[in-house]
């Protein structure tokens, strides 16, 4: 019994919202599920302490509100290594999750458009929201559609990356929409594909270059049309 109570007290005292541990449980009887998950039912602390100690585990209480409290007993130091594991995992993952914002203009030239469209994807890919903006200046604001236009153009661009979270809304001389990234399993395709593609283009490309076509120009602070995009 020594050795099971040094091993209890080996364990650090648990906060407020930690079960209650061996000793500490204080009811005189508890519904007891053993190491092989299998339920002994109701039985005396003492006994459900010693059936611990004979399995050289702990005696937790994961239900205390229940009548009689429901007792587990496991590897406890196993157990909380694993929950804090869980719950670092979990505000990491919260942490690194940020809302970035790409604006726009409603005559936006091709270039500046695909620049962004590209950043978009990136932060999408990193596990980010993105918001994009669309800034009206002045008589603007008399062609909104002209900026609900450029928006569902990204909408469709990045539509492998992200899903809509946020419909178009106006705030102030903003047009805004909340892009939310893709679920994993879309971001694995959309990796093979980008590994896959390089492969795809040296077996399919010409044994001799093609001539170069002369470039189109593309007028400055334009929005392009949907064929150009």
């Amino acid at each position: 019994m020594e050795n099971f109570i040094r091993r209890c007290n080996a364990i650090a005292n648990p906060k407020e919202d930690e079960p209650r541990v061996n000793s500490e449980i204080r009811c005189p009887e508890v519904l007891l599920i053993d190491e092989m998950n299998v339920k002994r039912g109701v039985v005396g602390i003492q006994e459900a302490l010693k059936l611990a100690e004979a399995a050289e585990l702990d005696l937790v209480e994961v239900a205390p509100q229940a009548k009689p409290p429901v007792c587990r007993i496991m590897n406890y130091g196993k157990y909380r290594f694993q929950q804090q594991k869980r719950d670092k995992d979990a505000r990491k993952k919260q942490k690194n999750q940020v809302v970035k914002e790409i604006k726009m203009r409603p005559k936006i030239d091709l270039h500046d458009y695909e620049f962004k469209v590209k950043a978009i994807k990136a932060f999408l890919e990193d596990g980010h929201r993105v918001k994009v903006s669309i800034f009206f200046r002045g008589r603007e604001m008399a062609f909104l559609d002209r900026g609900r236009d450029v928006l569902n153009k990204v909408l469709d661009a990045v539509s492998d990356y992200g899903k809509i979270e946020m419909e178009p809304r106006m705030e102030g001389a903003y047009m805004r929409i909340m892009i939310a990234p893709a679920s994993e399993s879309q971001t694995k395709k959309q990796a093979q594909k980008k590994q896959q593609k390089p492969a795809v283009e040296q077996a399919e490309a010409p044994a001799q270059p093609a001539p170069a076509k002369p470039q189109q120009k593309v007028k400055k602070n334009v929005l392009p049309d949907a064929d150009q995009i």
